[in-house]
């Protein structure tokens, strides 16, 4: 399926680097884009967003992983992914024979894992930037998480900046678990983060009333789906308000172009559309088309001008 032509220019761009549109997928939820591949032309998305990545093959957390809930769906996947190994020999260039820009989610367990993810994707043909995944449990730090702490946040990521290619951009994804989100933002922008992605999911728990023991085999895990959106838009709206400068990928719920529109009008530059996909594989390419249509539809020749209307 391609993409319709509107009068609304849809490009944008993460950091230094320019995208053709602002959809992007999000990452875990369309693994490494090959599924989507029979239902998207791939090559239209602005990127990929792969699946988060570990210096070791991860086969993730016990069995049950997912579970319904209203308005979404919680997961406890744990991260299972073949290694940076895997990655590069096999998911990236099979992303760059098709010329299909890719968007690497990094993720570890100590500051010194993450730089050398860094490192070692310098100069990977199509890999456009990296999303450093801090919501990781910090083993280091007795299981707290890097996205809320300020100080170990930026750690993370001015080890990320100093390791990347000075060319691929570092996005550092945060999460919503916080009392206030804006000082881990302020923290990681100064660190030398590009761009900002939000949000991960939130923490939540299912308990099975018939055996009355937790549902998912991991006990917690992600909660995403519509249900988290109003909690996304905030969030977004809360730190492009205090770092108006800075450039955000907007996600949590995002299911039509209207939920897009929320997203660019609070301050996000570009989206990524993760858990509606479960339900329509093509759900990417059709949330471009509805967003450039709302867009015109509200009179703008640009996506760059709605992005933070609504604060103005």
């Amino acid at each position: 399926m391609t993409l319709v032509e509107t009068s609304v220019d849809m490009t944008t761009a993460l950091g230094s680097v320019p995208l053709a549109g602002p959809v992007l997928t999000a990452s875990g939820c369309s693994a490494f884009g090959q599924e989507l591949e029979p239902f998207v032309d791939l090559a239209t998305l602005g990127a990929v967003v792969t699946k988060s990545v570990q210096l070791r093959p991860r086969s993730g957390r016990p069995t049950p992983r997912m579970a319904e809930t209203p308005s979404g769906m919680l997961n406890s996947i744990g991260l299972q992914g073949p290694g940076i190994d895997g990655l590069l020999a096999g998911e990236l260039p099979w992303l760059a024979e098709r010329g299909v820009p890719a968007f690497v989610s990094i993720a570890g367990t100590r500051v010194e894992d993450f730089a050398e993810l860094a490192t070692r994707l310098r100069g990977v043909p199509g890999v456009l930037g990296l999303e450093v995944n801090i919501s990781c449990p910090n083993v280091e730090s007795r299981g707290e998480v890097f996205a809320c702490d300020p100080v170990a946040a930026s750690d993370v990521v001015a080890a990320v900046r100093a390791a990347a290619d000075p060319a691929q951009p570092v996005y550092a994804k945060l999460s919503p678990d916080v009392t206030d989100i804006v000082p881990v933002a302020r923290s990681v922008t100064e660190a030398g983060a590009d761009g900002l992605s939000m949000i991960n999911t939130l923490l939540g728990l299912v308990i099975d009333p018939d055996t009355m023991k937790p549902v998912l085999g991991g006990v917690t895990g992600g909660l995403s789906g519509p249900a988290v959106r109003p909690v996304a838009v905030r969030c977004v709206w809360q730190v492009h308000a205090a770092l108006p400068e800075v450039p955000i990928l907007g996600m949590g719920g995002i299911r039509s172009g209207l939920d897009a529109l929320q997203f660019v009008l609070a301050g996000a530059s570009a989206v990524s559309v993760g858990t509606a996909v479960f339900s329509d594989p093509s759900a990417t390419a059709r949330v471009h088309r509805e967003l450039a249509a709302a867009l015109a539809e509200r009179g703008f020749s640009s996506l760059r001008e709605a992005v933070g209307h609504a604060h103005r």
